[in-house]
């Protein structure tokens, strides 16, 4: 018997206009989208899996947006109900959580050798291969999950799975998108979210698009041999079916394992633009999606997903730029960036990631923000690498004494201990924690008629204290230190004295300006 419709069950988490929370299903998420501010789950993974979901159901109950003019009405008219619900009633058999021929996003059939716990659809959770640090799931006796969970995580992991070596069928590769950042648009209610990113896609593509849903659900003995195909449109890449997946429903309301093995491929040598991913050109790769690095926050590169640069700028973020440059007062409220830090090569996830930015209202007009951003970003590294080299002499001073201080005169080890101890020192972490607040405060100031020399000159003085109360706090906590420390803090420092100097002066060049101005 069919159980839990996708359609009206309560599943997926969002915050409404008054403050409230609760959950909906996804014809009246879709119903109500004026009404609700965001999706909103601890997981960013499954944030982002919802609303690609969502926008795979648009693109195929609208059958576009084709081009901006149509992308344009629906954001200026609203999305047309009469033709979602239809769209919902046609396929309301497909959308059954447990079906026996299409349960929703699984395999019918599929018998695994081994059912594994739940956890293994969230990265957040221990799996059989995979052990997070803080979780304290035991995977062989995970406990239950509601429907409603389980669904969410279906389509996270969906999303976001990587290859592991160990599957029941041939050895699985990630999820098309699983390690980039993801760049969702968001605008004052999730109707206007939806519609900002739903990037136009040619007819002919949207024509030869189709949804998992919209298909007879592969053949087990097909995926056990390693089935490939290639993206057919952006329906398609939203519920590409990365794995087999099916759920053990114990007849409890809830589930506790499932079946997991690699699903679809896709074709050796064929690529499929993300909408939600920012490229970047590589010479022996060519354009390969943004990731997140290890020890360097993702605002410190917010200028390469800016129109103009040699990076190519994700095309929700054009999209929504081309709908509000002729509806300025619909701005979008920022933009949502998410997704997993992983190992180069393996199926471990250091991290996962959600921050929103706000998006420069300079960009309303045709004006080169990048090239402004880019000059506070380079500013603040180059800051950067002046007290951090200020850091490494303290480090020397202190570790290596008499005749060797001399920097040539140091081992390969002696070279990387010091080098250790200066990327763990506290100021470092007090210089970028600062300004990471600053920088979201001064994209704010990206406005139409915006002065760039006098962004420049705020962005320095932040940059200047920010680096003088970093370093006045190392030199208070080695105040109390032995006569080598302080010996070491003196003749270490004098190049942030320089800088702060330096600064001083770039900030009283652009004083007049200002006032000029």
């Amino acid at each position: 018997m069919s159980r839990f419709s996708l359609i009206d069950e309560k599943w997926i988490p969002v915050r409404f206009l008054d403050g409230t929370r609760g959950e909906l299903g996804i014809q009246d998420t879709l119903m109500r989208a004026k009404e609700i501010t965001a999706i909103e789950d601890p997981s960013p993974l499954v944030v982002a899996g919802l609303h690609r979901f969502l926008l795979a159901v648009l693109y195929r109950a609208l059958e576009g947006p084709t081009d901006i003019d149509q992308a344009k009405k629906l954001f200026r008219d609203g999305l047309p109900n009469e033709q979602i619900t239809a769209y919902l009633n046609k396929w309301r058999d497909r959308f059954w959580l447990f079906d026996e021929e299409y349960p929703f996003g699984q395999i019918p059939g599929f018998h695994p050798k081994e059912w594994k716990a739940w956890s293994k659809l969230a990265a957040e959770h221990n799996a059989d291969n995979a052990k997070v640090l803080f979780d304290h799931l035991d995977v062989e006796s995970p406990g239950p999950i509601a429907f409603s969970a389980a669904a969410r995580w279906l389509l996270a992991a969906q999303t976001f799975d990587l290859a592991v070596a160990k599957s029941e069928f041939v050895q699985p590769l990630d999820a098309p998108s699983a390690r980039a950042v993801f760049f969702i648009v968001l605008g004052a209610t999730l109707h206007e979210t939806l519609c900002l990113c739903l990037k136009p896609q040619a007819k002919h593509i949207s024509q030869g698009d189709s949804a998992l849903w919209e298909r007879k659900p592969e053949a087990v003995e097909a995926l056990r041999r390693g089935l490939r195909r290639t993206i057919c449109g952006y329906a398609d890449l939203y519920t590409w079916r990365s794995r087999t997946i099916a759920l053990q429903d114990e007849g409890c309301g809830a589930i506790r394992r499932l079946g997991f093995a690699s699903g679809v491929s896709r074709t050796d040598g064929t690529t499929f633009t993300d909408p939600m991913l920012s490229y970047q050109e590589n010479q022996s790769l060519g354009l390969v999606p943004l990731k997140f690095r290890e020890n360097r926050d993702f605002w410190r590169d917010f200028d390469s997903v800016l129109p103009g640069g040699n990076s190519k700028t994700p095309l929700v973020i054009e999209n929504a730029i081309s709908l509000c440059r002729s509806e300025k007062d619909r701005w979008p409220i920022g933009v949502y960036v998410c997704g997993q830090k992983t190992k180069s090569g393996q199926a471990k996830v250091d991290f996962w990631r959600s921050t929103l930015f706000v998006l420069p209202r300079a960009l309303s007009r045709e004006v080169d923000v990048r090239s402004s951003i880019r000059s506070i970003l380079v500013a603040t590294e180059e800051t950067e690498s002046v007290l951090r080299s200020a850091l490494w002499n303290f480090y020397r001073f202190i570790l290596i004494r008499g005749h060797r201080e001399k920097s040539t005169s140091l081992r390969k080890e002696e070279r990387a201990q010091i080098s250790t101890m200066a990327d763990a020192a506290a100021p470092t972490h007090i210089y970028w924690s600062n300004l990471e607040s600053a920088f979201h405060h001064i994209l704010s100031e990206y406005t139409p008629d915006y002065d760039s020399e006098g962004i420049h000159s705020q962005w320095l003085k932040s940059v200047r204290d920010t680096l003088g109360k970093a370093w006045e706090q190392h030199r208070a906590s080695v105040s109390m230190g032995d006569a080598w420390a302080i010996r070491a803090l003196v003749k270490a420092e004098g190049p942030v004295r320089a800088k702060l100097k330096e600064l001083d002066e770039e900030i009283l060049k652009l004083t007049p300006a200002m006032e000029g101005t």
